[in-house]
């Protein structure tokens, strides 16, 4: 998958670079609207992360250029702005998804990956159904024997990464790697601490911890 950055702030925009690449991604990056409409016009890539206030060409400007030429490609749009009707204006012009500013890694992730793969299947989200625990990777919804069960946007994050992996052994190091921004340089055992509230929301006997090797989640039974 190759995604195209778009965004004149300098170091958020290597940082989410770096972000995506560990995550798999092909990254170019830009920070000038001008290039960015050029970039997004010649190269074949997946998904345009677009910040809206450009020099040269603002986002909104380069996204409706994008469309008027036929290019569907998905576009996250990223803004400091946060007016509901900033939000329409972005997605008027053809933008798929907005994010405001200062936002989330693990949000743009899951955007993301939600787009990409709108994209590929052309259907709805996938879901994962583990005996009576059903996971929703698109809509972030998480059920129980058919009844909601209320996450938080990272509590939700740590629970997919082992639902992604239901039998297998999941690393605290790969929870860190796949839900903490990749700079986060805090206490490692704020996983222990996410890891105790899903048992507490979901049931103590869904996530066994496997001493001195991470956790692994069980069936849903």
């Amino acid at each position: 998958m190759r995604l195209l950055i778009v965004e004149d702030e300098k170091r958020l925009a290597l940082s989410l670079a770096k972000g995506l690449t560990a995550e798999g991604y092909a990254v170019d990056v830009v920070h000038d609207g001008r290039e960015g409409l050029y970039r997004a016009s010649e190269g074949a890539y997946d998904l345009v992360v677009l910040d809206i206030m450009l020099p040269g060409l603002n986002g909104y400007r380069v996204c409706s250029a994008l469309r008027a030429a036929g290019n569907d490609v998905p576009i996250l749009m990223l803004t400091a702005k946060d007016g509901e009707y900033d939000e329409a204006e972005g997605l008027d012009t053809g933008a798929d998804d907005y994010l405001t500013k200062p936002f989330s890694y693990v949000v743009l992730v899951a955007r993301i990956k939600a787009l990409l793969r709108r994209r590929n299947t052309g259907a709805g989200s996938p879901v994962l159904t583990l005996g009576e625990l059903r996971v929703d990777t698109g809509a972030h919804q998480v059920f129980r024997d058919g009844t909601e069960i209320p996450l938080t946007t990272k509590e939700f994050a740590v629970l997919e990464q082992l639902a992604l992996h239901a039998g297998q052994v999941v690393s605290k190091a790969h929870i860190l790697d796949h839900v903490w921004d990749f700079a986060y340089d805090g206490d490692p055992n704020i996983v222990e601490v996410y890891i105790s509230n899903l048992r507490r929301k979901l049931g103590a006997g869904l996530i066994r911890t496997i001493r001195g090797a991470g956790y692994r989640l069980e069936s849903g039974r």
